[in-house]
């Protein structure tokens, strides 16, 4: 078999050890090693990203075996929501200026939800058309890849809202005492905030096949998927992630913006913490 997939210019995956994994790990231990030699101030945040890198796939990987083997609506759903809530807070946690209290948590969650559920749950259902379509193979990856860049793109696009919201406050106050609605005096920052969001997906799609080749196409090439195949599915997932970050990153900039305003459309930075 093996002769085979050589002969066909496929060769079998290659299962990796963990002494393939630790000798990897080496690797991010000379990047911390050499970062606080020349004292960057980010090695222990580098450590305890590489620890939470494995620790956090491999418990995923446990679960999603056991969500594989036991398909049911409400452990999938259960799932998705654990994932929904832990991206809320990592929004929440890169952006400088958040809103206070559960606000600043409501905001990308929410936009999350419409954006990364409702992709997801169409994918699933219109173009995939898998049975059932809730199959936690296809519902749980796709759901992750959309809210992994949703995630994205949102924190950046309310980091530069909130940051420009505050940097030009006088300008915003100004256009206000002149008469302009609350919507028209940071329409220029919202749109800013937007195109920030978009910018990283953007850069993606147009360096696909080019630059880089995407994760889940180089994924699939390593476990032995035929390119072609790889590459639709990767043009799928593309699309996808496009529409769903394009989406929630609206959302979430439409939102915040009127929670920069009062009922009298007033600026009201107060509701931002402090940066």
């Amino acid at each position: 078999m093996l002769q085979q997939s050589r002969s066909n210019g496929y060769l079998p995956m290659i299962t990796l050890s963990n002494i393939d994994l630790a000798i990897a790990a080496l690797l991010v231990v000379m990047l911390a090693a050499l970062s606080f030699y020349m004292r960057t101030g980010v090695t222990r945040q580098l450590l305890v990203a590489a620890v939470r890198t494995a620790v956090q796939l491999t418990l995923i990987g446990l679960v999603l075996k056991v969500l594989f083997e036991n398909t049911a609506p409400g452990w999938v759903g259960l799932m998705s929501l654990v994932m929904l809530l832990a991206a809320g807070r990592e929004v929440m946690a890169r952006q400088e200026r958040p809103f206070r209290g559960w606000q600043g948590y409501a905001v990308g969650t929410f936009s999350m939800f419409l954006s990364s559920f409702a992709v997801t749950i169409f994918a699933l259902v219109v173009i995939l058309g898998d049975t059932p379509w809730y199959s936690p193979q296809y519902a749980i990856p796709l759901l992750g890849m959309l809210l992994g860049n949703t995630m994205s793109g949102i924190a950046i696009a309310m980091d530069r809202l909130t940051q420009s919201a505050w940097e030009q406050r006088d300008t915003i106050e100004a256009r206000l005492m002149l008469g302009e609605r609350w919507d028209v005096a940071i329409q220029t920052y919202r749109r800013q905030a937007v195109r920030s969001g978009l910018i990283p997906i953007i850069n993606a799609m147009a360096a696909a096949g080019i630059v880089s080749l995407p994760g889940m196409m180089t994924g699939q090439i390593l476990a032995g998927a035929q390119p072609v195949e790889a590459v639709k599915y990767q043009i799928l997932i593309m699309f996808l992630i496009s529409a769903g970050t394009g989406l929630g990153t609206l959302a979430a900039v439409s939102i915040g913006s009127r929670r920069l305003f009062d009922s009298r459309e007033r600026l009201c930075l107060g509701r931002l913490k402090a940066g």
